[in-house]
């Protein structure tokens, strides 16, 4: 059976990592920051095997030279994004084995945050980085709306009880720009209320579901009337498909930050 824990770093960055039950064994999603990885290693006895990397920020690969100047370990990532520390360059459908954790990952390509942006996919578990968040999306820094929108509505055909490992913690904050868009929803609002409980307990809000991620996200309900009503409102104009809803939703957003 695979688990997956996770550690903090800087502000609000989850570093992902996989385990094998009964096995020390880890691989390693987006390590920003070595050193709270090196501590849990020490403390918990695990073996680092793999480091995954989604894309290629700062915040997401700071902490791989240092990972590996300790632990000699393939390190995967986007084919397109040129990443110095990847030797195990990944595109889309490409299926990556670790063999110490008996675990496939499937690529997926999806382009918006960045160019190169890619996630990875086992059996209801998806490590999405910053393209899919817990109530939002990532910011547009290099890819199109379209892109974005495409990449969106690649995750949303997943299966809806699909974890949603991203690796912020930006939950309150997204779901009160969704209650901009969405204000009467009582789905948003039970939301809103759970995860106001789980920060007063410091407990995390990471992992999600895709289906809870389809009820009360408005980057995965732009098909949605109440959605596209409330953007066309913004805009002052009419939108005729789900990529210009998007498009108006994710600006909209952005005048807000």
């Amino acid at each position: 059976m695979i688990t997956v824990s996770y550690v903090e770093a800087f502000n609000d960055n989850y570093i992902w990592l996989i385990h094998k039950e009964n096995s020390h064994h880890i691989a390693i999603v987006d390590p920003g920051d070595a050193g709270p990885v090196l501590r849990a290693i020490e403390q918990h006895g695990y073996q680092p095997v793999a480091i995954l990397i989604t894309h290629h920020h700062g915040d997401h690969v700071g902490g791989i030279s240092k990972l590996t100047r300790h632990y000699d370990i393939p390190v995967y990532g986007p084919a397109n994004e040129g990443i110095a520390a990847v030797n195990h360059p990944v595109h889309e459908a490409d299926d990556v084995y670790i063999a110490e954790l008996d675990c496939h990952l499937s690529i997926m390509e999806v382009p918006g945050h960045t160019r190169g942006h890619i996630a990875y996919y086992r059996d209801g578990m998806l490590f999405c980085g910053d393209t899919l968040f817990t109530g939002g999306c990532g910011r547009l820094f290099e890819g199109t709306p379209e892109q974005m929108s495409d990449s969106l509505n690649k995750i949303a055909a997943l299966p809806d009880a699909t974890q949603i490992y991203c690796a912020h913690e930006y939950t309150l904050d997204n779901l009160a720009f969704a209650r901009v868009v969405e204000p009467d929803s009582s789905d948003l609002i039970q939301r809103i209320k759970d995860t106001e409980e789980a920060r007063r307990q410091d407990r995390p809000t990471v992992p999600s579901t895709l289906a809870l991620e389809k009820q009360t996200n408005p980057f995965l309900r732009c098909d949605v009337t109440n959605v596209i009503q409330a953007a066309e409102r913004f805009a002052l104009k009419s939108l005729k498909s789900g990529a210009e809803t998007f498009t108006v939703v994710r600006h909209w957003k952005d005048t807000l930050d």
